[in-house]
């Protein structure tokens, strides 16, 4: 096992950016709104920061190494300088909406323990496994390229009570969101982890990621799909439920 190292400025950089983020929707964006949502809707705007923004870095990580290597990336790649930053600017984004949590609502276990086995495994692809990185960043685009929709959705549920545009706007993107949700997450995402699961059990990662690691990460991620699948079926229940009662009063 490797020694974590930690000679980096990109990661109190991006810590600082979160938390200067955080601060300027608490305490400016979302001033005027109730307690609860305010914090909430905070927490929303952290994510819409580092959503989108991963996504893109990414893709710019995956593709800039593709392009320089020799060979194809593989699920037992070493990480690249670019694989490296992009996770840190996770870890950053993880840890301070983690903080969020535990502060707010601190009986939400089930996103608090999200939070902490995310940062898990990119803590430890970054800093003590040092390969790997290629499928976290596959994993991580698939899991933020929904964000933006899903906060915007979010943001709007919790104003749609006192705000009929945010009622219109919550309803306008219910259909299309959880369509664009159930593809990724309930298709595509568990096609590409089946794959990293089929190569880790060959043993074609050989010892470039230990044991430990792999089936480690595994279980967090298999873990966090199955949730992710249980989450838009329930919402998907809802909407159908809602659908209906709207065309009995129609």
């Amino acid at each position: 096992m490797g020694i974590p190292s930690f000679q980096t400025l990109t990661l109190p950089t991006f810590f600082f950016f979160f938390v200067s983020s955080y601060l300027l929707a608490y305490f400016r964006i979302f001033q005027n709104w109730d307690p609860k949502h305010r914090v909430e809707a905070s927490s929303c705007f952290i994510s819409l920061t580092h959503g989108t923004p991963a996504v893109f870095m990414a893709i710019h990580a995956l593709t800039t190494h593709t392009t320089k290597s020799p060979s194809p990336p593989s699920f037992s790649s070493p990480n690249t300088y670019l694989h490296n930053t992009v996770l840190e600017f996770s870890i950053s984004y993880f840890s301070i909406d983690l903080l969020h949590y535990l502060i707010f609502f601190p009986n939400d276990t089930l996103f608090i323990l999200h939070h902490l086995a995310t940062l898990y495994v990119f803590f430890t692809c970054r800093f003590i496994v040092h390969h790997g990185s290629f499928a976290l960043l596959v994993l991580l685009i698939l899991a933020e390229i929904t964000s933006f929709c899903q906060n915007v959705w979010t943001l709007a549920g919790y104003r749609k009570a006192d705000l009929p545009v945010a009622g219109k706007v919550f309803d306008l993107m219910s259909l299309p969101f959880f369509a664009f949700y159930t593809i990724v997450r309930g298709i595509i995402g568990p096609l590409f982890v089946y794959k990293m699961g089929v190569f880790y059990i060959n043993q074609m990662a050989g010892d470039s990621i230990p044991v430990w690691a792999w089936v480690s990460w595994m279980i967090v991620i298999v873990t966090a799909i199955l949730i992710s699948i249980v989450w838009v079926f329930d919402h998907w229940i809802d909407w159908f439920k809602r659908r209906k009662a709207m065309n009995k009063l129609a």
